[in-house]
């Protein structure tokens, strides 16, 4: 029995379906255009910020993609756009962990004529999972025991070591704390209500303190990070305005965060990248003097007079 042909890009209705594609493609891109221009060139007040803008495109996509799924109930009019999505997909990260499932025929006896079947090849397809987090209680029991001999000795194994002595979490529990708050932008009220939803119930207040007595346990690592940058023979140096909490007065004080930051991957270098930052309530000369004591180098910054302080001994140049 012969297979269906294809449609042909010749084929009136499939010319139709490309065109009609290529049109609602040209319109989201110039409505994303045009939101880009209103977002910077319109007045300040007026203008969104970007997380918002973001949203908005968000939104525009997701309403395409509905748009998309509701046309694949027509396949002979989607198959040169699922060819073309399928082909820029690309591969998935190796890294991945990799769940085989093998869909196979129930019967290996030919339809046609009754012989045996033999296997001539495989179709090999990969989709993107996810195992949603879920948390879990570590329970750790400690034996005691005693001597009947002499009725005074009580041995017991020593606890064990914990990030926030007497506190419910893991060490891990905390890292993923700290790198949703400072890698993901999550606030700690809202890692509470994803606590919640799990029936975890974590005040905002404590996950401050986890993160407040994690950050105390860190500084060895941030100095001696910061050291290592220091040894390196090219460095780039900024600092930017940082608003700080001043309970005192009840509002906002402006302090300023400064970052030393090394990547020699574009020329080949082969120390890895890394920045520190370290925070100043101001931006004087002897900030950076302090920050860089025993640095020589280069040091690429901008043109703010308080870097020139540095290659006054000679051992650092600015670039």
């Amino acid at each position: 029995m012969a297979a269906p042909a294809s449609p042909s890009s010749d084929d009136p209705e499939t010319l139709k379906a490309l065109l009609a594609e290529e049109r609602a493609e040209n319109e989201r891109l110039r409505q994303i255009i045009l939101a880009m221009q209103r977002h910077r060139f319109v007045r300040r007040a007026e203008s969104l910020p970007e997380d918002q803008l973001l949203l908005g495109l968000e939104e525009a996509e997701q309403v395409e993609a509905a748009r998309f799924a509701a046309e694949e109930t027509e396949p002979a009019k989607n198959e040169a756009r699922r060819v073309k999505r399928r082909t820029n997909r690309g591969a998935l990260p190796a890294h991945l962990p990799r769940v085989e499932t093998v869909v196979d025929i129930g019967n290996l006896v030919c339809p046609c004529c009754s012989g045996a079947l033999h296997r001539i090849g495989e179709d090999v397809s990969e989709r993107l999972d996810v195992v949603p987090a879920q948390f879990r209680v570590l329970v750790i029991r400690r034996p005691r025991y005693a001597c009947r001999a002499c009725g005074d000795a009580v041995v017991q194994a020593p606890a064990p070591a914990r990030v926030i002595e007497g506190g419910l979490p893991t060490d891990a529990l905390v890292a993923q704390v700290l790198v949703s708050k400072y890698a993901d932008q999550l606030p700690l009220y809202r890692q509470a209500q994803i606590f919640a939803r799990q029936g975890v119930s974590l005040d905002r207040s404590t996950l401050a303190d986890w993160v407040g007595r994690a950050a105390f346990l860190l500084r060895p690592v941030h100095g001696r990070l910061l050291e290592t940058l220091k040894r390196s023979g090219k460095l780039f140096a900024d600092e930017t305005t940082a608003p700080v909490l001043d309970p005192g007065r009840g509002r906002t004080k402006t302090g300023q965060l400064w970052a030393y930051a090394r990547d020699d991957r574009p020329w080949g270098g082969t120390d890895p990248p890394g920045v520190a930052y370290v925070y100043a309530p101001d931006r004087t000369a002897g900030r950076p003097i302090a920050h860089l004591c025993g640095f020589a180098g280069v040091l690429q910054v901008d043109g703010y007079a308080a870097y020139e302080s540095l290659a006054k001994g000679g051992a650092v140049r600015l670039a």
